[in-house]
């Protein structure tokens, strides 16, 4: 049997790995060495502020165990940091996979309202009510619901990310990316695949029909599939 191919797994926002047994678990199966390592501040425990910079070295410092070239999958808000990764090291990719990925801007309404109540939820949580409920509600009009159980330094970590734009970097991917997405994906709009598969030059694009944010959890079989057949 030959080495098994190492893929590491960058989760998004979640305090629970609960959801990804099951895909982990078939691509052991398809004959992967999986790795998926707790992100600081979401399922491994940091009262620190953290931004994208500090997210790269912080997974770049996490494998240094891996001498050979690896596969980095990222979903979601880890989606944006394996881009980030993979800019700043291409050399220890052997392939980028991004599903349902962040790291496009968007300014439109509902997400421009998110970001302002994001800067000053604190200040506003304040001044508007003491009540426990009320703030609640403004944690639901900003549309994060982990958002209301993040700690201070996490809050502003939020902020920061959702502010970054990657657009402009995409074009400098240089090595082989699979982009894979939920065709009724609410969070993470299916336009910004078909414009990462644009601008990344050596990437394709998968649509995973009648899904939504999460297919690795919720089409598990078909994810595994495409990885599969395209590496």
């Amino acid at each position: 049997m030959g080495t098994l191919k190492k893929i590491v797994i960058l989760h998004g926002w979640t305090y629970s790995l609960d959801k990804w047994k099951n895909f982990t678990d078939l691509l052991k199966e398809s004959g992967f060495e999986v790795y998926l390592p707790k992100i600081p501040g979401l399922t491994r425990d940091s009262e620190e502020f953290w931004n994208l910079d500090k997210y790269v070295e912080w997974l770049n410092k996490e494998l240094e165990k891996y001498q050979d070239k690896f596969i980095l999958l990222g979903h979601s808000n880890g989606g944006r940091i394996a881009i980030k990764f993979a800019l700043k090291y291409p050399n220890k990719l052997e392939k980028l996979i991004l599903i349902d990925s962040a790291g496009i801007f968007h300014n439109e309404l509902p997400i421009k309202l998110k970001r302002i109540v994001f800067k000053n939820i604190s200040k506003i949580g304040k001044k508007f009510t003491k009540s426990d409920i009320l703030r609640k509600v403004l944690y639901k009009f900003a549309r994060e619901g982990d958002y209301a159980n993040a700690s201070e330094n996490m809050k502003k970590t939020i902020a920061d990310l959702i502010n970054t734009d990657l657009r402009s970097v995409l074009g400098e991917i240089k090595i082989p990316t699979q982009i894979i997405w939920g065709e009724n994906d609410q969070i993470t709009s299916i336009d910004d695949a078909y414009l990462m598969n644009k601008l990344i030059k050596r990437s394709k694009l998968f649509i995973v029909n009648g899904a939504r944010h999460s297919p690795f959890y919720t089409n598990s079989e078909e994810v595994v599939k495409i990885i599969k057949n395209d590496i």
